[in-house]
């Protein structure tokens, strides 16, 4: 799942509006962010595989510090800690845990059986959406579809940046998972490695749209996280 991800950090700025957009965003692909990193230094792996799914090419057998349920639990624990302390708001560090947890129960609806449990251990989950093209990406999209909907809701744009740096945002977000469900496979594991690391920037993007799209009824969100 890729813009699923981004709909759960859009919806979950209801939930918690002193919490920056961009804190949101990094909480829900937490998982994804750290992916890449440690594919680039060698403690997790993944091999090009076409036909491993309808939708992906990649075959995830190796990922438990990221990915596994036990991973899960414990980045949620960890980041929503770090949030309490640094920010000391309580509702907002149960939001932010809840986002990084979230990227595990979207990524079961959609894998195939490739989620470990545990870091160790052979036991794998998942329940496959991917196996279909056309369901992956109604879900998906209506998802981002609800996400963007309750986003608008709850915030206002205080000025023009406001408006085009978001739906600019949107705008890429959605080329980008069309590209990667529609497009060619990539040539090997370090191209995913540094295009994954590229997902950065959309954290700090939506920093800067939290400056200029408060929540409904706040001040100037300029010094949040």
């Amino acid at each position: 799942m890729f813009i699923g991800h981004y709909a759960v950090a859009l919806a979950a700025k209801k939930a918690a509006p002193r919490t920056s957009l961009g804190t949101l965003f990094l909480a829900a692909q937490f998982a994804d962010l750290l992916w890449p990193v440690l594919l680039l230094l060698g403690v997790e792996h993944v091999r090009i595989d076409p036909g491993n799914t309808a939708v992906t090419p990649l075959d995830f057998y190796d990922y438990p510090v990221t990915h596994s349920l036990a991973g899960a639990l414990l980045w949620s624990l960890l980041l929503g800690i770090l949030y309490r302390v640094i920010r000391r708001d309580v509702r907002g560090s149960l939001v932010v845990a809840a986002c990084v947890f979230s990227h595990w129960l979207l990524d079961f609806l959609t894998h195939r059986p490739d989620l470990p449990l545990w870091f160790t251990g052979s036991t794998r989950v998942g329940a496959g959406l991917w196996n279909s093209v056309a369901g992956t990406f109604v879900v998906e999209v209506g998802m981002f579809a609800a996400g963007i909907a309750i986003y608008l809701r709850s915030t206002r744009g205080k000025d023009r940046t406001g408006l085009y740096a978001f739906w600019s945002l949107i705008a890429v977000l959605f080329a980008v998972y069309c590209a990667n469900l529609f497009g060619p496979p990539p040539p090997d594991p370090l191209t995913i490695a540094i295009a994954g690391n590229a997902a950065w920037l959309f954290v700090l993007w939506a920093y800067w749209i939290d400056r200029h799209r408060p929540s409904q009824g706040t001040t100037d969100p300029a010094s949040k996280l």
